[in-house]
């Protein structure tokens, strides 16, 4: 499995597939169906990206209105994000122990991350903890083209190559797995069709990319709404210190 070292040499360049034909496709379309799995959510205010990388995604999600922290492993990544985005909240940390308190987030986002992790049950356990509402994954579908091109052309993409992709079947299971008793509806779609059809969102697992809504059950031990205290994005300093300070949610 590829390690988050991996990304420190990349990061001065990341941003830049993004600028390709083929990289701004990926991002609208990824963009789209980020949308529409945050749609399944009531009142999701606040967002933990895991695995923001440079911030491509962190920051459409603050132009979007949300309050989002993005966190990544990789200091090299998240100063390049500080760079790019200096008015988004981002933290390097380790998402196998987020520095975060229960139900600390509305909602906890990966964008084509977990299939890099190489223990990704612990990963979600930990989002699951961190999340009031519920978890979003978008990943690399298994049963695509993509996938096929992906292992076909290692030399040519030696980060996307060594990915871990996921089917829908699985990515589903492990989600499940996560929340534990915590398990709501789980909603799901794909994109980034072969074609012309690159921008459709549908219910078909063939596209590059799948995404997963995971709705979960309130904790038996959360305070009442009232005066349950939520931390947000301005919890965290432009150095990636925290501020100790809750925000009463209303």
């Amino acid at each position: 499995m590829l390690g988050w070292k991996a990304f420190e040499q990349a990061a001065t360049t990341y941003e830049q597939w993004y600028a390709t034909p083929r990289g701004r496709r990926a991002a609208l379309a990824e963009r789209l169906l980020l949308k529409w799995l945050l749609s399944t959510f009531r009142e999701n205010r606040s967002i933990l990206e895991i695995g923001c990388g440079t911030g491509h995604f962190t920051g459409w999600l603050a132009e979007s209105g949300f309050h989002v922290v993005g966190l990544d492993r990789s200091p090299a990544m998240i100063e390049q994000a500080r760079e790019r985005l200096p008015h988004v909240s981002f933290l390097q940390a380790d998402a196998f122990e987020l520095p975060f308190p229960r139900a600390a987030f509305d909602v906890v986002v990966f964008v084509t991350a977990l299939e890099f992790v190489d223990h990704p049950s612990v990963v979600l356990r930990e989002a699951v903890r961190v999340a009031r509402q519920g978890v979003v994954v978008i990943a690399l579908n298994r049963h695509s083209f993509g996938a096929l091109a992906r292992r076909w052309s290692r030399s040519r993409q030696p980060l996307l190559s060594q990915a871990r992709d996921y089917s829908i079947r699985d990515l589903r299971r492990v989600l499940r797995d996560a929340a534990s008793d915590r398990l709501r509806p789980v909603a799901w779609s794909a994109t980034l069709f072969p074609g012309k059809f690159w921008s459709l969102r549908a219910r078909l697992p063939l596209g590059n990319v799948i995404g997963v809504s995971l709705q979960l059950q309130p904790e038996l031990a959360a305070a009442p709404s009232a005066t349950r205290r939520t931390w947000v994005a301005g919890q965290v300093t432009r150095t990636g210190e925290l501020e100790h300070a809750g925000r009463l949610a209303s």
